[in-house]
């Protein structure tokens, strides 16, 4: 059986998002208590692996794709990529914290209370990444916009997966107390999976997806606030993502139009030398 309409494809991508943070992390649960120095560690590790497991299940005998087209290629391109996606996510988490302290609607967080964490700073960037950064985009940028592609245009493909994305962190625990607060967390979220998309478009790959999802969390790591008005920081953060996910575009259309002009000029001047041929040697 190959199930390869875009509906069906959304919601088994939603069944696989629930089954690798509960599959994955559940073992450790049953295992070891929460206090235990490895609980968290390997719960991310076991959410990475099964989101690995149920994806390549899902390719294999749902949709029949194969597993080279998830945007795993390893090449030299690959860490450039998550490096550069870093760097991005990064400056719109730098942008908006310091929008929304200029404005008066968050404040710094005390470096007294920064500075001891330091030291943890590369464990919580690897837990961020393990725990929800390469699954969520292994399989939304990965497995989900391959498999759409095939039916839906570029721009439907980049607005289905960021909107579904988004749409699930309703449920996701967050500093929004009131409803326009929680709906403005999903609009930030689906400003993130925009981002990412956009990322995913310009590469090909999921590298640089997964380091602007990296790069949002490490943002917050190294900068951050206390929000006075949670839902306009909401607002400024989900302003500078959707600058980020358009500037990432509009480098994917620049890079396009460059390969093509380069295959124009290639074929201008295969034309000349046949022509020149010609001259030399008439038929």
């Amino acid at each position: 059986m190959r199930i390869t309409h875009p509906v069906w494809a959304v919601l088994i991508a939603v069944a696989v998002m629930f089954g690798q943070v509960i599959g994955g992390s559940a073992p450790v649960t049953l295992l070891l208590d929460p206090g235990h120095p490895l609980y968290r560690p390997l719960g991310t590790a076991g959410i990475t692996l099964a989101s690995l497991g149920l994806i390549y299940l899902v390719r294999r005998f749902l949709h029949r794709r194969p597993w080279r087209d998830v945007g795993l290629a390893r090449s030299r391109q690959a860490v450039p990529h998550l490096l550069a996606g870093l760097l991005a996510g990064g400056a719109a988490v730098a942008a908006s914290s310091v929008v929304s302290v200029t404005l008066g609607v968050a404040t710094w967080v005390p470096w007294d209370h920064i500075g001891p964490q330091l030291p943890y700073l590369p464990l919580a960037i690897a837990l961020a990444l393990l725990g929800q950064a390469f699954p969520e985009e292994l399989l939304w940028r990965g497995h989900l916009f391959d498999t759409l592609a095939d039916r839906l245009s570029p721009r439907a493909v980049l607005l289905v997966t960021s909107v579904v994305f988004g749409a699930l962190h309703i449920i996701s625990q967050s500093a929004a107390d009131t409803l326009a607060e929680r709906l403005l967390y999903v609009v930030q979220a689906i400003a993130l999976g925009f981002a990412c998309g956009a990322a995913r478009a310009r590469t090909g790959t999921v590298w640089m997806a997964v380091g602007v999802h990296v790069g949002l969390h490490t943002g917050n790591m190294l900068l951050p606030t206390q929000d006075i008005s949670y839902g306009l920081q909401l607002l400024t953060l989900i302003c500078t993502l959707s600058v980020t996910g358009l500037l990432l575009l509009r480098g994917r259309m620049r890079n396009e139009v460059r390969g093509a002009d380069h295959a124009l000029g290639g074929d201008a001047l295969s034309l000349t030398g046949e022509a020149a041929a010609r001259c030399v040697n008439p038929r």
